[in-house]
């Protein structure tokens, strides 16, 4: 019988460990997903009007992923882009995407899954994890130096005057001298046009007040353009699982003259049940909301107060869907109403006589 000699082992083990070791090789893991920024707009405050190219690649998307782009605004808030009704961006079979945004001082790319939801507007961009697979950052191009902040005193408080975009009634540019207060401290807001655009108004409470009872004092609005809307609400930026705290009376028409043209709103506006429609009558009224936990009581009387007794034009009590009071600041705004027939046919003024709140 032939056996093995000592040089043939000492051959042979090398040998088999070898093959073992081929036989048991796997294949080197997948790189971690990521983004990286190809095009990257330049820094600005950024408004309706003004679009930028922004473009990268992704290594390591699966079928069915996206990228959900996002612009930082120079308040340090997160608009999905290019629009909330449009939020995700294809990625071409080489990796790379492209698409076109609002400006921003920062620009944000998520790779998500098909599942993910964007919310319209966030403080804090979400982490990996779930929906979403990868998130990257980047600082807009230039020198860009914010606007100073523009703050006046109205009824008592502080209110700062907003100077960056909102995609409230569609695209709309805001411009901070659209608000002011005159010798007697009424607010005036102003929808004016300049070289072809339209600009809106808005000045935002710098305090959080809670549940309690807010007033608008507010002059004559019933021959308000019909592509005009005011809105007198709270909100909370960063609360879009509550959302974001809104209670509302707007006035508009909706660029539609056949409807009245005011109404109560608990946020979603789409739900039926949580909008109560109401004609504002002519002359001077007073709208208000008391907010309880799990209770809002809209309400609407002529002249200047709420007076025990006094008549009302319009109620609505809502028990469903109310959200409870965390980080919310009153605002009162007037802007173009983007999705009416026509534009407004003329500009548009509204004053606020005084705003009131009781515990």
């Amino acid at each position: 019988m032939l056996r093995p000699t000592r040089f043939g082992w000492r051959h042979a083990l090398p040998i088999a460990t070898c093959l073992l070791a081929s036989a048991c090789r796997t294949a080197p893991p997948a790189p971690e997903p990521s983004i990286v920024f190809n095009t990257v707009p330049d820094a600005a405050q950024g408004g309706s009007e003004k679009l930028a190219l922004i473009a990268g690649r992704v290594v390591g998307a699966r079928p069915g992923e996206q990228i959900v782009v996002f612009a930082k605004s120079d308040v340090g808030i997160w608009w999905v882009q290019p629009l909330t009704a449009e939020p995700f961006t294809a990625i071409a079979s080489d990796g790379t995407w492209k698409n076109t945004i609002h400006l921003g001082i920062e620009y944000a790319a998520l790779l998500v899954q098909a599942g993910y939801r964007p919310p319209p507007t966030t403080e804090v961009l979400p982490k990996p994890g779930g929906d979403v697979v990868a998130v990257a950052t980047v600082k807009g191009r230039g020198g860009f130096v914010p606007a100073p902040l523009k703050r006046l005193t109205f009824s008592g408080y502080e209110w700062d005057v907003r100077q960056t975009p909102s995609d409230r009634g569609g695209a709309n540019d805001y411009a901070s001298d659209n608000a002011w207060t005159d010798a007697d401290g009424l607010l005036h807001l102003t929808l004016r046009q300049r070289d072809g655009d339209w600009s809106s108004a808005e000045v935002t409470l710098t305090r959080t007040l809670g549940y309690g009872t807010y007033m608008f004092v507010v002059r004559d609005t019933s021959q308000l353009d019909p592509a005009a809307a005011m809105g007198m609400f709270t909100y909370d930026d960063g609360a879009g699982d509550q959302n974001h705290r809104e209670l509302s009376i707007e006035v508009s028409r909706w660029g539609d003259r056949s409807i009245s043209n005011a109404q109560y709103v608990v946020q979603p506006y789409y739900v039926p049940a949580n909008v109560s429609r109401f004609a504002a009558p002519a002359g001077r009224v007073s709208h208000s909301f008391r907010w309880e936990p799990g209770r809002a009581v809209f309400r609407t009387v002529r002249g200047s107060g709420l007076s025990a007794g006094q008549p009302a034009v319009a109620q609505h009590e809502f028990t469903s869907g109310v959200p409870i009071s965390g980080n919310e600041h009153v605002h009162i705004n007037l802007y173009f109403f983007r999705y009416s027939p026509s534009p407004p046919q003329r500009e548009v003024e509204v004053v606020i006589e005084r705003f009131q709140y009781f515990p």
